[in-house]
């Protein structure tokens, strides 16, 4: 089965003057580490969380003083794993080799469904 894995990376960024420049300071370092693991084909995207209270949802970055906290999608396709639980462990190896002594948590799996084109006559 093929599936489409998404892992939740959390990413600490410091000595930053606002959130939205710790966004750009994590992408850039997760994207790069990608690349220089031959990973491009790793779609990065920033975390999106909801509000406990009002249930809005906004970009994953917690700033408090000169740190960051920042939440980040990583999504990969995994070809011919045997069951999600195959697929999961696949994904986290592979980015696992780029992002050293980053844990990672699986925010979502889905199974790739092929589709059929029918030829019409």
């Amino acid at each position: 089965m093929d599936y489409k894995v998404t892992l939740e990376v959390p990413i600490i960024v410091r000595d930053i003057k606002d959130g939205e420049d710790a966004i750009k300071v994590a992408m850039s370092s997760v994207i790069k580490k990608l690349k220089a693991s031959k990973l491009e084909y790793v779609k990065v995207e920033i975390g999106m969380s909801q509000c406990p209270k009002c249930g809005d949802y906004f970009e994953s970055s917690f700033f408090v003083g000169d740190v960051s906290l920042v939440g980040v999608y990583l999504t990969l396709d995994i070809f011919n794993a045997e069951n999600t639980k195959h697929a999961e462990n696949i994904a986290k190896s592979v980015v696992g080799k780029a992002l050293k002594d980053v844990p990672f948590k699986t925010f979502e799996i889905k199974e790739k469904v092929e589709k059929i084109r029918k030829k019409r006559r």
